[in-house]
């Protein structure tokens, strides 16, 4: 069964915000999500747990576009995307400092959480993750030249 393609946007942008890299097969649909090894100390131990799909995504290499986790200078603009459209001139005075200043994720995170922009937040970020993979999907491959 042909999954809508904004479904496949939606899972693979869901992932991806959750640290998982993620194979998406274009001949059956597949999405394999493995997270990021380098967030893992011991990679011997990492591949062990998901040698299955390791070899899955490694079998079948060509069938595969790789959707990685943003960097965080694609995570800061994302940030800075939200800023600039807010209209409420004091939380965006506010969160514009923030990321003029130190640990601006951090602290961004902090300031965002504990106000009434939240949902807002997520809701733009979703949209923007999405946008991202929309068009590496589009483009056919994966890749820094095809994000924000």
């Amino acid at each position: 069964m042909i999954k809508p393609k904004s479904d496949i946007i939606k899972n693979i942008a869901q992932e991806l915000d959750c640290g998982f890299d993620c194979y998406f097969n274009s001949k059956t649909e597949e999405i394999v999500a493995i997270p990021n090894f380098t967030q893992f100390l011991d990679e011997d131990e990492f591949k062990e747990a998901f040698s299955d799909s390791l070899e899955k995504v490694e079998k079948h290499k060509t069938d595969f576009i790789k959707f990685e986790t943003l960097e965080s200078f694609e995570s800061f603009k994302i940030m800075e995307l939200f800023v600039e459209q807010l209209s409420d001139q004091n939380i965006k005075s506010e969160l514009e400092n923030i990321l003029a200043n130190k640990k601006p994720f951090q602290n961004f995170k902090h300031k965002i959480d504990h106000s009434e922009f939240r949902q807002s937040w997520f809701e733009f970020k979703k949209s923007e993750l999405e946008k991202i993979v929309e068009n590496q999907l589009d483009s056919g491959k994966a890749g820094a030249q095809h994000r924000i």
